[in-house]
């Protein structure tokens, strides 16, 4: 990690010293791998502060990523869809103002922003803290929010920023990316193992989708890795799919490759287990898999918070600054692809550079990362 004097320059006289905060808010809501890898903030308040009651504001479909970690207190939800109402529709301003007021009684002594937007910015603000302390190159005007702001090189890792953030503050880094699943989607999974006739060799995850196409390799050369999979034993018992409902059809893909016999005979769909899950489910699949092949999505950093070995495809998104944090070797990524320069949002749905990719890499690399364990 560089040091705090290379990770920024500080816009304020400020800093952590004075009144040690009895109550603290960290501000990271969305997306769920940014959720995922924000932990380390957590971990570093903690460790300063380890008397002080932590809370965590996150959109509602993402609390349980965070909600059982043992060094936090409590969660804030909000309800992203019913807030982004507000002003539109009685119910959702009546609610909009109620979580207002709520942010208020907290009565907050520090308030971190992680996430650097005009809504978090505001949520920040909306605490009413003695200090509320952001990135002073906040997107989206999100630093008025802010009485505190330090000014973080924006190209470092995003886990790096953050840190540089508290660094900036006076705080000591920790680096510790460890998730943590609740007792009962831990047994969840050893249900969900003896159901599927998963014993001692365990199983293996594949996500092959992303919320834009530029970062979604071809999902029948994904068919065509877990075939072999199966075919050579890597999969272990079983392979699993992990997708939302709503992608399922993007999915099903890979089944049709999977028709048929394989090289050692016998039809390897009935070894091909997608499920529906909640985020609590996924994330004690992730926990135990014996090795993860992703695009670049929040499957991957929650992998990384359980320590699990992965293979992580690449395209116009640069893992310098959003991949797997520490776990560079288990990344692939066309050299066309670090070559760009532009905003990954111009390439949208375009996978040209991701496609790039072939089934062999991706195949050694796997193996690779089998063998590291």
């Amino acid at each position: 990690m560089p040091t705090p004097k290379a990770l920024s320059t500080t816009c304020t006289d400020r800093t952590a010293s004075g009144p040690t905060p009895r109550r603290i808010l960290i501000i990271r809501p969305t997306a769920l791998g940014d959720v995922a890898r924000t932990v380390p903030v957590l971990a570093t308040l903690r460790q300063t502060y380890p008397n002080a009651h932590i809370d965590w504001l996150v959109a509602k479909v993402f609390a349980d990523a965070v909600r059982h970690h043992p060094m936090l207190d409590g969660v804030i939800e909000f309800d992203r869809k019913q807030l982004a109402r507000f002003g539109l529709s009685l119910s959702a301003t009546k609610a909009g103002l109620r979580f207002a007021k709520l942010l208020r009684e907290k009565k907050y002594d520090a308030v971190y922003d992680l996430q650097g937007l005009f809504r978090s910015g505001l949520f920040t603000r909306l605490t009413r803290a003695p200090r509320r302390i952001g990135f002073a190159n906040a997107r989206e005007a999100g630093w008025l929010g802010y009485n505190t702001r330090h000014r973080i090189d924006a190209n470092l890792h995003t886990v790096d920023r953050m840190l540089g953030l508290l660094a900036a503050d006076g705080l000591e880094p920790v680096q510790d990316m460890r998730l943590f699943l609740a007792n009962e989607d831990a047994a969840w999974l050893e249900t969900f193992k003896r159901d599927h006739g998963i014993g001692e060799a365990g199983y293996a995850c594949i996500a092959p989708t992303a919320r834009w196409g530029c970062k979604c390799w071809p999902i029948e050369r994904y068919g065509q890795v877990a075939r072999r999979m199966l075919e050579q034993g890597l999969a272990g018992d079983k392979l699993v799919l992990i997708a939302s409902p709503n992608e399922r059809d993007q999915v099903m893909p890979i089944f049709e490759t999977l028709v048929g016999n394989g090289a050692a005979g016998g039809d390897l769909r009935d070894r091909v287990v997608f499920p529906a899950t909640s985020v609590g489910q996924m994330m004690a699949l992730l926990s135990k898999t014996r090795v993860l092949i992703c695009n670049d999505s929040a499957p991957l950093h929650i992998a990384v918070g359980f320590d699990r070995p992965a293979v992580a495809l690449f395209g116009p998104t640069d893992p310098a600054t959003v991949g797997p944090y520490r776990k560079e070797k288990s990344v692939l990524r066309p050299p066309e692809a670090e070559q760009v320069k532009s905003n990954y949002r111009k390439h949208l749905d375009d996978p040209t550079l991701i496609s790039k990719i072939t089934v062999d890499e991706v195949w050694e690399k796997l193996t690779d990362q089998i063998k590291s364990v």
